[in-house]
């Protein structure tokens, strides 16, 4: 079960860098409660960690939220990443590998999608982005 200091649901400002860690940290936490194998924590926080960094650097700050999800008899957690940001004017570019709209290795977001089961992502040019990404705690074996 999930550890009584997370709440199955809730949310998280992104507006520097201790944000980006505390978020890492709040999905490891709740990874570890929900009984995820090391393997499946890692991905899920290296996810989050790509995420939240890109909501600070590409979308200016925004907001991490959480949720504890049920489907049947799996467990699951999925992250939203919201920002308000100038939004993305390609996202199938910016779904490319080696694509960046700066300095990075241009790995997050094509990155984060590997490392998720699920993942979904809109963006407004002039409005923001929203990415969410969903990790459940058995699933089959993906393609990395």
């Amino acid at each position: 079960m999930i550890q009584p200091s997370h709440p199955t649901t809730g949310s998280l400002p992104i507006n520097d860098n201790v944000d980006v860690v505390r978020c890492r940290q709040t999905v490891r936490q709740i990874a570890a409660g929900l009984k995820f194998s090391i393997i499946s924590q890692t991905m899920l926080v290296t996810a989050a960690s790509e995420l939240a960094r890109n909501t600070l650097i590409h979308g200016g700050g925004g907001r991490f939220s959480w949720e504890v999800i049920s489907a049947g008899p799996r467990r699951g957690v999925r992250l939203s990443f919201e920002d308000d940001g100038p939004g993305i004017p390609d996202i199938q570019s910016a779904m490319t590998n080696g694509w960046t709209s700066g300095n990075g290795l241009g790995l997050g977001l094509p990155g984060a999608k590997r490392l998720a089961n699920e993942f979904e992502i809109q963006s407004t040019v002039g409005r923001g982005t929203r990415v969410v990404i969903t990790r459940w705690q058995h699933w089959p074996q993906q393609a990395l």
